[in-house]
């Protein structure tokens, strides 16, 4: 079988898709209406960003109650759970759980942040760091390493079991595509909607997609990765394809695939009621050579 490539038409069918997308209705359920109202000042917003970003697991739903329900244990300001003084207690820790992540991680990772903080303004100084050093990649691995505590154990003591593997990095073994990371990442460079853009260091033009399910079907479809499955390998091919569509803007669609996916736009079968007005139905596997006939 011949590899399904992106068609010539692609870059006008994405950015027609960009245009009719209804921002509104899908902000309200995406994880970031929760971080945005937190996110007050640099420092506000890498914390909550952090959290939210770890949180990431699971449906919109969830992700953003447990956002919410994070927030409550900080009384309303996510900054607090850094500063000793005004931490939730380790009781209060223990209430707390998002599938399989624990509250006993979080308070872990309060510690850790709080620990970074003490010697760096921002975190986008140890992403500057490894991405100076090698790129995207790189600014991700000193990310994850330092949110890992490496190198902080004399300080912070033994993380929680699971806590680790909570931040994986481009380098390791698994090739895992890091999501939850990159997803953080671009919430801090990009300045447009939604986004944050409280990093001032990084361009735009330098992130890579942050890979969930949904982005990773229809990216695959339409021609974007060879990958069958969801990988490293897979955010660089998906990330280069559409860099090459928007050199300074490489995710300016990493909302609205992500989006057309959650809100069922994109069924992930043919079906002609759902598909018909898809901007990008021309380029998509599932109706490449097939006429519009129900």
């Amino acid at each position: 079988m011949r590899p399904h490539r992106p068609t010539p038409e692609l870059p006008q069918h994405l950015a027609e898709l960009y245009d009719r997308f209804p921002f509104d209705r899908s902000l309200a359920d995406d994880p970031i209406s929760v971080i945005r109202p937190l996110a007050t000042d640099l420092r506000r917003a890498e914390i909550a960003g952090v959290f939210g970003a770890t949180l990431a697991i699971g449906n919109t739903t969830s992700i953003r109650g447990a956002i919410g329900r994070l927030a409550a244990l900080a009384g309303g300001d996510l900054a607090s759970l850094v500063e000793t003084r005004r931490a939730p207690s380790a009781a209060a820790w223990r209430t707390f759980k998002h599938r399989w992540i624990r509250g006993d991680q979080l308070a872990y990772l309060a510690r850790v942040l709080a620990d970074v903080y003490e010697r760096t303004p921002s975190l986008e100084d140890v992403f500057v760091v490894g991405w100076e050093a090698d790129g995207f990649r790189g600014g991700l691995d000193a990310l994850a390493r330092t949110l890992r505590g490496d190198g902080a154990v004399a300080r912070l003591g033994r993380p929680p079991a699971g806590y680790r593997a909570l931040f994986p990095t481009p380098r390791d073994a698994s090739r895992s595509p890091c999501k939850r990371l990159t997803l953080f990442v671009r919430w801090m460079v990009r300045d447009r909607f939604p986004d944050l853009g409280v990093w001032r260091r990084v361009p735009t033009g330098a992130l890579y997609v942050p890979l969930d399910q949904h982005v990773y079907w229809i990216a695959y479809h339409l021609g974007l990765t060879q990958r069958r499955s969801r990988s490293w390998p897979a955010v660089e091919e998906v990330s280069e394809a559409l860099r090459r569509i928007d050199p300074l803007d490489p995710t300016r669609f990493d909302f609205v695939l992500c989006h057309t996916g959650i809100s069922g736009d994109c069924p992930k079968e043919r079906d002609l009621a759902v598909c018909g007005p898809c901007s990008v139905r021309p380029d998509c596997l599932l109706w490449r050579g097939r006429t519009a006939v129900a």
